[in-house]
């Protein structure tokens, strides 16, 4: 392995009461892939942090190409070819893509205007585009992006400034199987022409496949570090959080009971020419898996009442029923845990105990006032049942982690007896410790007679949560798997159209 070029060496970071980091020390070769590893809060975005100028360490050195420097600005970080491609997608929804991509960098017209030259801007961002395999066009609004789009846009932006290491965290939350796929070749292309890459992920399958070196971080330490030859699966996560892999996913208490759910025919506005009919039983998880695209959020969001049945019936308890709404899905017991908990589950600005009430505030009111005491009241028992990690039910849900985000939009269901959860990517974004509290209550839902629906492009999620499994093809179920027929290539050949009778 060549030399490395780039290396943080015993960074210490404290912050008034915490101490963030420890003696932490990392390199960087040229053309090598560094996995960061560790749970919420283990020190890895504050360590990248301090890599890309934002803070300051408290103590340590940053070493650049053999000279040190005690901290960088994040001027000097991009101008020594660090690149951040954020969880957090930094970008402007009333530009188009190119725009995106060339943000205050635009080549411009010249004379007394000197306005922007939207045909070279366009033509310069289109090989960076072209690179991360994305299917829109330069011109095309941000405004009109998926999530898993934009993810692929960011990744096309930090491509364009000429990197010599490209900081990927939490790069593939919202990007399927086939997109997944396609960054990791972006990846491998990065490592042949000599950028490195720092890849952060929960996902750590995806690490092992595509890591030469693993740096494991915990409580602001690192806890070791692993040659590819040592890198698996069982290993990085004993070493992260000190648990057996076993203990990630938890086994049904039970059989399924009978069918609560039925969806005959349903037939929704983003493939009309296609019908979905599918049965979920009482105490079932049932996985539903595919390629983005392949219609999934869209049934979901139609079983809910957010978009409208364009054919086809619902069937609950033998009876069929009419949601033309969220709230008559809510009525109903039929409850949605959404992919963006950021935009669609949760009201960042508000509190904790008002995001747990909203959906039932009824419940709450007396003479059409809001009872505070009782809504606290409710918010601190449903805290305390899920492990939400906070000191009051006042805090903003904001401030929060992602995977305590996740159990507050878990907690505003379970305050309401659900009969139906639907579950979209239920663990996007969060770590591994956090996941495996999130599988843990949804068996607990299932075990007490719940039927959940599992949407997830994790294929290492769904098969290892899921009693059984339909996989999504272009608007239609391409077939059914029961659990001793789980396997990735099964669900991949379903996923791209094989299907089964």
């Amino acid at each position: 392995m060549a030399k490395a070029f780039l290396e943080l060496i015993g960074i210490d970071k404290s912050y008034p009461g915490v101490q963030a980091l420890t003696g932490v020390s990392l390199s960087v070769a040229p053309g090598e892939i560094v996995g960061l590893i560790g749970e919420n809060g283990a020190g890895k975005s504050t360590l990248m942090k301090v890599l890309g100028g934002v803070v300051s360490p408290s103590s340590g050195s940053i070493r650049l190409d053999g000279q040190d420097h005690a901290s960088l600005t994040v001027k000097e970080a991009i101008g020594a070819g660090i690149a951040f491609v954020h969880q957090e997608l930094n970008l402007f929804d009333n530009l188009d893509v190119a725009a995106n991509v060339f943000i205050g960098r635009e080549p411009r017209m010249g004379g007394p205007l000197n306005l922007i030259n939207r045909r070279r801007l366009r033509a310069a961002a289109r090989p960076f585009l072209e690179r991360v395999g994305c299917d829109f066009q330069p011109e095309t609004s941000v405004a009109e992006l998926s999530l898993a789009q934009r993810q692929q846009l960011e990744i096309a932006k930090a491509l364009s400034l000429g990197a010599r290491v490209v900081i990927m965290d939490e790069p593939t939350s919202s990007l399927t199987i086939s997109e997944t796929n396609r960054l990791l070749d972006v990846i491998r292309e990065l490592k042949a022409s000599g950028v490195s890459v720092i890849f952060i992920s929960h996902r750590l399958n995806e690490v092992e496949q595509c890591a030469d070196r693993v740096v494991v971080l915990r409580d602001g330490r690192v806890v070791g570090e692993l040659d590819q030859a040592s890198i698996r699966h069982d290993v990085m996560i004993r070493m992260m959080i000190g648990r057996d892999l076993r203990e990630l996913y938890t086994p049904p208490a039970e059989p399924p009971g009978d069918g609560v759910l039925d969806l005959v025919a349903v037939r929704t506005s983003t493939y009309p020419e296609q019908s979905v009919s599918l049965s979920l039983k009482r105490g079932e998880i049932l996985g539903l898996a595919g390629l983005i695209g392949a219609g999934r959020t869209e049934l979901a969001r139609a079983v809910f009442g957010v978009d409208r049945l364009l054919g086809g019936g619902i069937i609950m308890n033998g009876r069929s029923i009419v949601v033309a709404s969220p709230r008559d899905a809510i009525d109903r017991g039929i409850y949605l845990v959404p992919e963006d908990r950021k935009r669609t589950g949760l009201i960042l600005e508000e509190s904790i105990a008002s995001n747990i009430s909203l959906p039932d505030l009824l419940s709450y009111a007396k003479l059409t006032l809001v009872s505070t005491r009782r809504e606290k009241r409710n918010a601190e028992l449903q805290c305390k049942a899920l492990g939400v990690k906070t000191r009051d039910v006042a805090t903003i849900v904001g401030a929060l982690s992602g995977g305590n985000q996740q159990k507050v939009v878990l907690a505003k269901w379970l305050s309401m007896r659900p009969k139906v959860v639907i579950f979209d990517e239920p663990t996007r974004g969060v770590d591994v410790g956090a996941k495996t509290e999130i599988y843990k209550l949804m068996r607990a839902l299932a075990d007490k007679g719940v039927a959940i629906l599992m949407i997830s492009s994790d294929l290492e999620e769904v098969i290892g949560v899921s009693d059984r499994m339909a996989v999504m093809h272009e608007g239609a179920i391409a077939g059914i798997l029961e659990r001793d027929r789980f396997s990735e290539e099964a669900v991949m050949l379903l996923a791209v159209g094989h299907v089964t009778h």
